[in-house]
């Protein structure tokens, strides 16, 4: 991807955008590591566990990822990008911001009913039919679109670093 050049900015601007960038690069970073860890470890261990185990692993990893450092990656990583976009009309930036609006999508769209499903379905020493459960929640489409999330967001923290890059040639 190339283009023009963005104009040169100076002072505050260039400040802001800089560190819109920066802000950009590091959370969606931090999103990169967190799908891709849940990739290639956690759904992998988790795979070879029994149904009530899986399901009360599962369901106290999904309470405890809802707390202020992953929103504000997860948003942060969205609002960052957006900013940064609209400061500095890199191609590099606008696919960054493009595949992460497409693994924004997929998580609320897809990875977000099937946790809520398998959280609904109540404790695991409380199901009759654990193994029932465990097949409703379908892990392989959860960790297919994971693995879509993972790939995605890899690929936006390198477009993002590259256009870290571009910058600093540009001054």
């Amino acid at each position: 991807m190339s283009g023009a050049a963005p104009p040169r900015l100076t002072g505050g601007m260039f400040a802001l955008m800089v560190a819109a960038l920066i802000a950009a690069t590091m959370t969606t970073g931090l999103m990169a590591g967190v799908f891709g860890l849940y990739q290639h470890t956690v759904m992998a261990g988790l795979a070879g566990t029994d149904d009530r185990t899986f399901i009360g692993a599962f369901q106290a990893l999904d309470r405890a990822i809802i707390n202020p450092w992953f929103m504000f990656s997860f948003g942060g990583a969205l609002l960052f990008t957006a900013v940064a976009a609209f400061l500095n009309p890199s191609p590099w930036v606008f696919a960054a911001l493009g595949l992460y609006l497409v693994v924004f999508v997929i998580t609320v769209a897809v990875n977000v009913p099937l946790n809520d499903a398998l959280k609904a379905a109540g404790p695991p020493d409380s199901l009759a039919d654990p193994a029932a459960v465990r097949a409703a929640f379908n892990e392989a489409r959860w960790t297919a679109w994971n693995l879509v999330r993972t790939l995605a967001t890899t690929t936006a923290f390198g477009f993002l670093c590259w256009a870290l890059v571009a910058r600093g040639k540009l001054g």
